[in-house]
């Protein structure tokens, strides 16, 4: 089989760029999205306790309010439906309008809905609920948004010999996002803390919340838009990508000069107009996709559903797992401003610990040890420990025994980032054709999402006890049980990464195969 095009200059010089200035500048432009993204998903989790002592609390109770389960799982999840909406339409619409047109769109999408759920209609909790729940779900839709863009964007910015390197280091910015939150949450309930003292909730209930805590969480909800806003001109300042612009465009002049300039040099420019709009056509459901490239998006999607079945999970009972182990006393005991800070505080500490550097370990390693030996490793990594919690379970968290669990349950995430939490966002910015990218990465992180979604509300009901559940949940399967149904899933996903292509230091064309011709002598599965 002839091949069908070389692969024009631009790319060329793109591919073997040194490293400088311009592609530190797209790791924070491209990375700042999921600083705002992981900000939001994760300071609702320190927000929730707060708002259900000061919208929930029943005098005639002797316990702190919680939220109710319903409202709970609202909170949560719409957010995480919204992201799943936006991931395939912002990534469709990545490859027909261009990575640059619609970057901007998500990221104004993300400032406004952000501050806004920190407003409400009226004071009472259906209303103060109704309106957090509208706005984080299109909140949720701009930071969907991002995934594919940012992705795209950065993987075709990128030169081959560190291309993971930088697309690692935008996810990596999620790693800072969660940190950022925990920080910002400890200064602004220690600020308020200091200036209203509360007496804590057994002493006097009322008075233990005071009327300012209403101001905290939306001030930490708020907070997040401030280093979004500030990258939107950089954003806007941006060159399309040099692939978009040549090789779905079919502008190569275009391309050469925005190129010539982020890259500080002349690049010869092919005097060829448009020849790429003659090549491949085929869309997303045609048999030449499914030849080709239908092994990897089963890759692609299964492995990124099934790590975040697991992931998000173990993120969002995080708070619980404190409490139980003694890290945080009982509720009543403190002021709510008080609870806030004590669970951003335990946060902060595993993030710092086990979330922080298990993503820096992926950037430092991926373009040495490669993507699919990471993922594997991975997986695997989080399949023994999430057994080794299991297994001992009732021994864990019998008072006294709790560092064990939270070791095991710090390396359980440290494997997560430095493994398929990282890789399954590498991997399908790498390996599909161009004009299809962006749509490509979007489907798989949607199914992720899917994953995120029960992961989060399957884990919430089956964790609970078989004989007493938790006040408006149905029986579940009991914590250990769930565990070892999450070690199941994470083996699971070992068996379908065996299915990811190996794309280290190979150019993105090379890749989806796109400078040669449709013949069929041609293997179609690179494994």
């Amino acid at each position: 089989a002839a091949m069908a095009t070389e692969q024009l200059n631009v790319l060329k010089a793109l591919d073997v760029a040194k490293t400088q200035l311009y592609h530190f500048k797209a790791v924070v432009i491209a990375g700042m999205g999921f600083f705002t993204d992981a900000y939001d998903l994760f300071c609702i989790a320190l927000v929730t306790k707060l708002l259900g002592r000061i919208y929930y609390t029943d005098p005639a109770l002797n316990e702190p309010g919680h939220l109710p389960a319903n409202v709970s799982a609202a909170v949560n999840g719409v957010a995480l439906c919204g992201t799943l909406a936006g991931q395939l339409f912002f990534g469709w619409l990545g490859d027909k309008l261009g990575r640059k047109s619609v970057y901007g769109f998500t990221l104004i999408l993300m400032v406004l809905c952000s501050i806004a759920s920190g407003l409400s209609f009226g004071h009472e909790a259906k209303g103060v609920m109704g309106t957090l729940c509208f706005f984080r779900f299109w909140l949720g839709f701009g930071v969907g948004g991002d995934y594919p863009l940012s992705a795209t964007i950065m993987s075709e910015y990128a030169n081959k010999k560190t291309r993971g390197t930088f697309i690692a280091a935008v996810f990596a910015m999620q790693g800072f996002g969660i940190l950022f939150g925990t920080i910002v949450t400890i200064i602004v309930s220690s600020a308020f803390r200091h200036a209203f003292p509360a007496p804590p909730f057994y002493i006097d209930a009322a008075a233990s919340i005071g009327p300012e805590a209403d101001y905290v969480w939306r001030i930490i909800v708020m907070f997040g838009t401030i280093p979004a806003a500030l990258t939107y001109y950089w954003r806007m300042k941006m060159p399309e990508t040099a692939r978009y612009t040549a090789l779905i465009a079919g502008n190569t002049k275009q391309a050469t000069s925005d190129m010539s300039k982020v890259l500080n040099k002349e690049i010869s420019e092919e005097n060829v107009q448009g020849e790429r709009a003659t090549g491949d056509t085929w869309g997303l459901f045609s048999r030449q996709f499914m030849k080709r490239h239908g092994v990897h998006l089963l890759a692609t999607t299964s492995t990124w559903f099934l790590l975040d079945v697991a992931f998000y999970s173990q993120n969002l009972f995080q708070k619980d797992i404190f409490t139980k182990i003694g890290w945080i006393p009982p509720a009543k005991t403190m002021n709510a401003l008080e609870e806030l800070y004590r669970i951003a505080r335990a946060q902060a500490l595993i993030a710092l610990c086990g979330t922080v550097p298990g993503y820096w370990f992926t950037v430092a390693f991926i373009d040495i040890i490669g993507r699919f030996w990471i993922q594997l490793m991975g997986f695997t990594m989080m399949t023994i420990f999430m057994l080794a919690i299991a297994i001992p379970y009732d021994y864990l968290v019998k008072p006294g025994h709790h560092t064990g669990f939270v070791v095991l349950y710090g390396l359980t995430f440290f494997f997560a980032n430095f493994g398929p939490n990282s890789t399954t966002f590498i991997v399908p910015a790498e390996i599909f054709p161009a004009r299809l990218r962006s749509t490509c990465h979007g489907i798989s992180a949607a199914t992720g999402k899917a994953g995120a979604i029960i992961g989060a509300f399957g884990f919430l009901y089956a964790s609970q006890d078989q004989k007493k559940p938790e006040t408006g949940y149905s029986r579940g399967i009991g914590m250990r049980n769930a565990l070892f149904v999450l070690a199941g899933t994470n083996f699971l996903g070992l068996l379908f990464s065996l299915l990811v292509p190996e794309s280290k230091g190979k150019s993105l064309e090379e890749l989806s195969k796109e400078n040669v011709g449709d013949d069929d002598t041609i293997a179609p599965t690179g494994v």
